[in-house]
């Protein structure tokens, strides 16, 4: 009995050392099996070497879209009997929109509230559900330094962005704090980072309160080129909103080109213009040290109640980022696959608003729609051919 129970024991304890053994050797890391670098990780990545043979390759898409300029008209168009409603406004372009991994957008309004009394030019104040729309049109963050940023005064920015903190849009360039100023903007996607500034060449005439310099940033090119310099280290690639230029003017100034110039020469790879209301070209510049900045030095109106023609012309700019990390953990970045749709502000009577692209205009009582596009595709390259114009993104 005792000799049975002894080899009993003796198959029990072989058993938990095979187990064991098993166990182990599942977990034990193979060639075979391959590393998935998230976002997560990624961090942590830049400053530790990588695994022998392995390399890291992403590329994502970056969108943007310029001035949205809710006029009375505008926000009269999105009353409910529950309050506002502007996602209608953009059902017809939202899927260009949703698709970018990285959507911008330039909210040129201050999202205040009924609560502070909505009103139009020349001092807007809009209704929270702006950002709503935004929001359901896959917009991830928003430009808030422009001419109007102070126009609904401190509370008026407060509240703006209290909102924007609740339905998760980041916002840039104006802020509630300098601990929320000194937080940098930064958004990853698939391993890839991307970090976004933004200033404004004035505010109407209105002050900014003195010690709140926090509230809406300006264009001091010092301060520009230091927050690039500081931000560049942290992020893949650096995304700089200038709100600039002259109004209506379909051109860039020389003003606007030396300021673009400098702000490469910094570091900036992608530069996003609005202001003045119309479309400006897109460009590249590039630097003696090989570095390539795209800009577009106007996005033009995206939703607005103005009425001039070419102020009811907008665009949706889409633009490739890459990026590589060698065997050795040398990293590359590029951008690539410049794409331009111009749209057109549908209103007619300053009602039934709606953002359409240009190319559709014909179907909404535009009828040199088609004449209209061929004009923006040669306006749009006239500083360079390398950005495509299209029908649809």
């Amino acid at each position: 009995m005792r000799k049975l129970s002894s080899i009993v024991t003796l198959i029990a304890t072989l058993l938990v050392v095979c187990i064991a053994i098993l166990i182990i050797s599942s977990h034990k890391p193979t060639d075979a099996v391959d590393k998935t670098y998230t976002s997560q990780n990624h961090t942590g990545m830049k400053t530790k070497a990588q695994p022998a043979g392995k390399q890291f390759q992403s590329e994502i898409t970056l969108g943007a879209v310029g001035d949205i300029l809710i006029h009375n008209s505008v926000y009269n168009d999105a009353k409910t009997e529950t309050g506002y409603d502007f996602t209608p406004m953009l059902a017809p372009v939202k899927e260009y929109m949703i698709s970018p991994d990285i959507m911008f957008a330039n909210q040129e309004t201050i999202l205040g509230g009924t609560e502070l009394g909505l009103s139009s030019y020349p001092m807007f104040n809009s209704p929270y559900e702006v950002g709503d729309a935004l929001k359901d049109a896959g917009v991830d963050i928003v430009s808030m330094a422009n001419n109007h940023t102070l126009d609904a005064g401190e509370q008026g920015i407060l509240n703006a962005t209290a909102y924007f903190d609740k339905i998760g849009i980041p916002y840039v360039g104006s802020y509630r704090s300098e601990e929320d100023q000194q937080k940098p903007r930064i958004i990853t996607k698939d391993g890839i980072s991307v970090g976004f500034v933004a200033y404004t060449y004035g505010t109407n005439g209105l002050i900014r309160p003195e010690g709140k310099d926090y509230l809406v940033q300006y264009l001091e090119q010092d301060k520009i080129i230091k927050d690039i310099k500081n931000l560049k280290p942290q992020v893949d690639f650096v995304v700089v909103s200038l709100h600039f230029g002259l109004e209506y003017q379909r051109y860039a100034n020389d003003v606007q080109k030396l300021l673009v110039e400098e702000v490469s020469k910094a570091g900036a790879d992608i530069i996003l213009g609005h202001h003045p209301h119309v479309l400006q070209p897109a460009d590249w510049i590039e630097q003696d040290d090989g570095h390539r900045t795209f800009v577009i030095y106007s996005l033009g109106n995206f939703l607005s109640g103005q009425a001039e023609l070419y102020q009811r012309i907008g665009a949706i700019l889409h633009l490739n980022l890459s990026k590589t990390i060698d065997k050795n953990n040398n990293k590359t970045v590029s951008l690539s696959d410049v794409k331009i749709m111009p749209t057109y502000n549908y209103r007619p009577n300053y009602q039934n608003y709606k953002v359409v692209p240009l190319i559709d205009a014909d179907q909404y009582g535009l009828s040199d729609a088609k004449e209209l596009f061929q004009e923006m595709q040669e306006h749009m390259k006239s500083y360079t051919d390398d950005v495509t114009v299209v029908e649809k993104l």
